[in-house]
């Protein structure tokens, strides 16, 4: 289908092909025609933020305008119009959105569309701004109110302007983003202040229970429009999560942006201050980026937002609520840092990457309290999240690398610019050869990561339980109390002598088991990292293999000790990781049984604790 095919008038088509729009995407297709027909339905329309919804309705709105207005032309005075619209210079058209930003763009989009329909007047109305020019302009006359719902409601209360008395279409744009904003009073109030005689267009990107009451309230034998799955997100993004300590989320966040040299993203976070800290950490640590949140004065929310829609930020921390309005179409990530309570403004984050037929990535960077969220939310968008580790220093300073060459290759050169400066700079190096104005050009371009990466800080990734025996293990994870080291039920608990001191994380130990342990791969628990000393839980049936594997394995040129964590000689340290039990046991603070907390006197080294662990070394 083309738009031509759609009963468009010519002012419109010659608006639609100067904006560059070629074909019509789903949802117009199917609501442009539907709408423009002779029904008086009312309509709910599905369809994922960034799918082209303004245009969807906008466009037959205006057909309908402009309709009205060649009729008019025809009649007198004391003729009685036959259109469905009531000649005045009050409203006819109501669009409700939530947030000033959205209002903005949504009048920007229709403005566009209506530049050969001079005759059409359309103004925005929305908080954060003098409502005195607003009041004026409705006074003289408009056709087109794009409103936020507080701004609406102002006015209406303050009964100094007739505002809905003949509205004849209602949109409500975003209307679930509308509902978990707390708007749901005033939608009440202006929905019941609208005529009798109105048709209302409701579009949502999911339809959550508040929808349904709205629609079943509100809306008269309605028509649905379901563009996609009904309540999931874009089907062209991807959802992984990396899963780290909670003091290590910024670090790894570091190591997400970094692996994606072209990275063009917003980066969630749940409060206030937690966005101004983290934008603050990035612009320190060398990243184009810039927070937006609820604190910062409308003229800097605008500022911020501008510069990011022009590319000019290529990473923009916020919150929930202030991003909301934000309509910017190719994004290439959505970074959760964070996951929200709410699994819907999960969606509404991740809906914002993957539009118009591109591919999307929603990163979320979690911690273990964090889990059970992931599950809730793959219950409601249907799809699977995939766990990945961490891009290893070497692989992200390999993508810079080639990002630099790639961006060198990319220069288009232009001699006669250059050409009065050319002489001075060969001369100026000619004592430099071919490989070292290369080895500069990369130092000078790529140093950053080299020098961070040379020395970056070891970020411990979080192994998580292993689903193996789900039913039991759940019912045991329960009664599990804080500082008890006993393993879970179907699991075998390992001492290694070697641990935090020796550079040894969890990533490492399971890089070593997974290296030395032949024949199948071992399923891997709880992980307990000590400064000298480490345990991790493995599958009952696993344990003796791995006890076999690494048997006699060495570490920076000594073996070290791996053995059951219920021997008598480790079985006071599977306990706590700080000798809780000795210590409840009356046992005072420096004596050698508690583990974790050195001798007076000298330093106690890794040697003795070895001869201590294992009284067989000292024979």
């Amino acid at each position: 289908m083309d738009f031509h095919d759609m009963s468009l008038g010519q002012e419109l088509l010659q608006a639609i092909a100067e904006q560059g729009y070629e074909h019509p995407m789903p949802v117009q297709e199917q609501v442009i025609p539907w709408l423009l027909s002779t029904e008086e339905k009312d309509l709910v329309a599905l369809a994922q933020t960034g799918t082209g919804k303004t245009a969807a309705y906008g466009l037959p709105l205006l057909q309908l305008l402009t309709t009205e207005f060649s009729e008019y032309s025809d009649f007198s005075e004391d003729d009685e119009p036959v259109d469905f619209f009531k000649k005045s210079d009050n409203p006819k058209i109501l669009i409700l959105s939530p947030t000033r930003e959205l209002c903005l763009q949504i009048t920007d989009d229709l403005q566009g569309f209506a530049k050969h329909l001079p005759e059409v007047r359309i103004l925005p109305v929305y908080g954060g701004a003098n409502i005195e020019p607003q009041i004026r302009a409705l006074k003289h006359g408009v056709d087109i109110i794009v409103a936020t719902p507080g701004r609406l409601v102002d006015l209406m209360t303050r009964k100094r302007v007739a505002v809905l008395e003949d509205v004849r279409y209602l949109v409500l744009d975003e209307a679930d983003e509308m509902l978990s904003m707390g708007f749901q009073e005033d939608l009440d109030t202006i929905l019941e202040g609208v005529p009798e005689k109105h048709r209302t267009l409701l579009f949502s990107a999911t339809m959550s229970r508040e929808i349904e009451r709205i629609a079943q309230k509100y809306l008269r034998d309605s028509h649905q429009i379901q563009i996609g799955s009904r309540n999931e997100g874009s089907e062209n993004v991807n959802h992984i999560y990396y899963m780290v300590q909670a003091k290590d989320k910024y670090l790894a966040l570091k190591r997400v942006v970094d692996y994606y040299p072209r990275i063009y993203a917003i980066i969630f976070c749940r409060t206030r201050m937690e966005t101004q800290e983290v934008a603050d950490w990035l612009i320190r640590d060398g990243y184009n980026a810039d927070a937006l949140h609820g604190e910062l004065s409308q003229q800097q929310r605008d500022l911020t937002m501008q510069r990011f829609r022009q590319h000019r930020v290529q990473l923009l921390v916020a919150t929930d609520v202030a991003a909301r309005g934000l309509d910017v179409d190719d994004l290439t990530h959505v970074i959760n840092y964070g996951l929200p309570d709410d699994v819907e403004y999960y969606t509404h984050r991740s809906g914002r990457t993957g539009r118009a037929g591109k591919k999307g990535t929603s990163i979320s960077i979690v911690h273990i309290r964090e889990k059970h969220k992931i599950k809730q939310i793959e219950e409601v968008i249907k799809k699977q999240f995939v766990r990945q580790s961490l891009p290893e220093p070497r692989d992200i300073c390999g993508k810079q690398l080639y990002h630099v060459i790639d961006e060198i290759e990319r220069v288009e050169v232009d001699e006669e610019q250059i050409a009065p400066f050319m002489a001075d700079v060969q001369k100026r190096w000619a004592w430099l050869d071919k490989d070292d104005i290369v080895k500069r050009i990369l130092s000078r371009e790529f140093g950053r990561f080299l020098r961070y990466y040379a020395n970056a800080p070891e970020i411990e990734e979080v192994a998580e339980r292993n689903e193996k025996g789900k039913g039991k293990n759940e019912k045991s994870k329960g009664k599990r109390k804080k500082g008890d080291r006993t393993a879970e039920e179907g699991y075998t608990r390992l001492f290694l002598s070697v641990s935090k001191i020796d550079g040894f994380f969890a990533r490492e130990i399971i890089k070593l088991i997974n290296d030395k342990v032949k024949g199948g791969k071992v399923e891997i628990g709880r992980i307990d990292l000590l400064k000298n000393i480490s345990f991790v839980e493995v599958a009952e049936e696993d344990a003796d293999r791995v006890l076999r594997s690494l048997k006699g394995t060495r570490v920076k040129g000594r073996e070290i000790i791996v053995d059951r964590a219920d021997n008598p000689n480790h079985s006071s340290y599977a306990s706590s990781p700080k000798g809780g039990e000795n210590k409840k046991k009356g046992k005072k603070k420096g004596s050698a049984a508690t583990r974790e907390e050195q001798p007076r006197g000298r330093k106690f080294k890794k040697e003795d604790w070895m001869k201590f662990l294992h009284p067989e070394l000292n024979k």
